[in-house]
């Protein structure tokens, strides 16, 4: 899992002259000399690299400097607007300083013309205050990322970012909430692995940024690991929403057991009415992404409300050409969360697919973890035919960062889903460790679908991979009220393995909602009566 924390903006650092080096603009950092570059020399240059032994990259100098420069001393150190490179554009580009977490500079080089020069490390490009640790990083050092501004220098927005590469293959944009929550990945290999696997981060170690134009920005990136090297192209607007185009080929080293495509990550400590009893803590709420939302090939609408599981879990949904799915904030309101975190107006993360991505699944990884700070959701596409060692695979699709639901429907969304202990249990029920095996669950709908029907003739569509369900149905809330309406389930497991459900709801054969799905851990704590 990353740090959610150390992906917060974080202020940053810059150099000294160079022999044979030129100022980008005024005050700007410092390039080197050109060399010709565009999208066809980046592929065949991963294309050879990929024929070559990995060589991981090399970690910055002064590693005591770096040791010293966490959290605190990093959000000390500033860019200037007016030192941006491209200064002048509709969106400058500022750098972020390495540290303790971002230990390996990444190359940024400026790409104008077919020609690409380098943007030179040093001191005089940031600001800090006397005694940080940055001023012990030597000149050449290099960067941890860089950001896209929302304004240039002297112009409301210029002191904040919308679109920044910060650490391995990650990347985010701020959504139309002015707010950061889900990252984005290059690639996921091997995420979830099995026993005596660990998982593998390759890495963007190069970046070729092009000024703004006709309100876009475009990033070719290098992507390099153990088992494969890419080529990216990165083509980003900020409005209304941010909409990135995303381009790769991959060129494999070797084959992988799991090659997830479009990966997306985001944060889930505890949610309202589910797992609660996870932390002590103030706030009913706590995290970046409620659910998983998924839109299948055939336009079925899935909603997978997210879970901090008693251990990992891996939750497949199989499909072909999926027309999108992606991590949402579906609760959008301020008093189910009551933080200063603006954690209600964290935006959306949505895949769209371009062409056929075949066969595979969206696969749903969920991490357990005790605080808040852990990226522990993983959401991703895994092809059924990855691609082998030795071959190369071409990918494209569009990522959306919006604070409104992707999918325009009519029909009825899930708003709610709490879980307790059952209310009320027969005496055969009541034994030790079988009142541990039944959970009530009790989910809210709401949408036009619903509209002058009566909930209590309506059918509830239920399924259980084991396990029963009992006392099952729909009714208002609160009752004699067109909407939300409420539905009840309770669910007596077999045992202590997970049990998946789904659930529909229909009207004389007529879908009124989107799909529920769920997956309940009987084993999981704060359950026993």
């Amino acid at each position: 899992m990353i740090t959610r924390r150390v992906l917060t903006a974080l202020g940053l650092l810059a150099l000294a002259p160079f022999p044979g080096t030129a100022r980008a603009a005024a005050g700007g950092p410092r390039l080197a000399s050109p060399e010709p570059m565009d999208l066809d020399r980046l592929n065949d240059l991963a294309q050879s690299l990929r024929d070559r032994p990995y060589a991981p990259p090399p970690e910055a100098p002064a590693a005591k400097a770096l040791d010293a420069l966490t959290y605190g001393p990093l959000q000390e150190i500033r860019y200037p607007p007016g030192r941006a490179l491209f200064a002048d554009s509709s969106y400058p580009v500022t750098f972020f300083h390495l540290g303790n977490f971002f230990r390996h500079p990444v190359k940024v080089f400026a790409l104008q013309g077919g020609q690409a020069r380098e943007v030179l490390y040093g001191h005089d490009l940031f600001t800090y205050p006397a005694g940080n640790p940055a001023k012990d990083v030597p000149d050449g050092a290099g960067f941890a990322g860089f950001r896209f501004q929302k304004a240039p220098a002297g112009q409301p927005g210029d002191d904040a970012d919308w679109l920044a590469f910060l650490g391995a293959s990650y990347f985010r944009a701020a959504g139309d909430g002015q707010q950061y929550g889900a990252s984005a990945r290059g690639i996921a290999i091997d995420t979830a692995p099995g026993p005596g696997k660990t998982e593998e981060f390759p890495v963007f170690t190069r970046f070729y940024v092009s000024p703004a134009a006709e309100g876009a920005v475009t990033v070719l990136a290098l992507l390099e690991g153990p088992s494969l090297t890419g080529a990216y192209r990165f083509v980003a607007r900020k409005e209304p929403h941010v909409v990135i185009d995303v381009a790769c080929t991959l060129y494999m080293r070797r084959s992988v057991e799991r090659f997830g495509m479009a990966p997306l990550t985001s944060m889930l400590w505890y949610s309202e009415g589910m797992s609660r009893f996870l932390a002590s803590d103030w706030r009913p709420e706590v995290h970046d992404s409620d659910g998983l939302l998924m839109q299948t090939g055939g336009g079925e609408i899935i909603w997978r409300p997210l879970n901090n599981p008693p251990r990992l879990s891996v939750s497949a949904f199989a499909d072909r050409s999926p027309r999108g799915f992606g991590l949402l904030q579906r609760d959008r309101s301020f008093d189910h969360y009551i933080d200063d975190g603006f954690e209600e107006n964290r935006p959306d993360l949505w895949v769209e697919p371009q062409g056929d991505w075949g066969a595979g699944s969206v696969q749903l990884v969920e991490i357990p973890t005790h605080q808040e700070t852990d990226d522990n959701i993983v959401a991703l596409w895994v092809p059924d035919d990855p691609p082998k060692a030795g071959s190369a695979r071409s990918f494209a699709y569009r990522l959306r960062w919006p604070v409104q639901e992707p999918v325009a429907t009519d029909l009825a969304r899930c708003v709610a889903t709490r879980a307790t202990k059952g209310s009320w249990l027969a005496e055969v029920d009541r034994r030790p460790g079988r009142a541990n095996l039944v959970r009530q669950f009790v989910l809210e709908f709401e949408g036009a679908a619903l509209a002058g029907l009566d909930p209590e003739k309506a059918e509830v569509v239920l399924t259980l991979t084991r396990g029963q369900a009992e006392e099952v149905g729909a009714t208002w809330a609160p009752y004699g009220k067109p909407s939300p309406w409420r539905v009840f389930l309770k669910v007596y497991a077999e045992g202590p393995d997970p049990v998946e459900m789904r659930l529909q709801l229909k009207a004389g054969g007529r879908l009124l909602s989107e799909t529920w799905a769920y997956q309940y851990y009987p084993e999981a704590p704060g359950t026993v009566l």
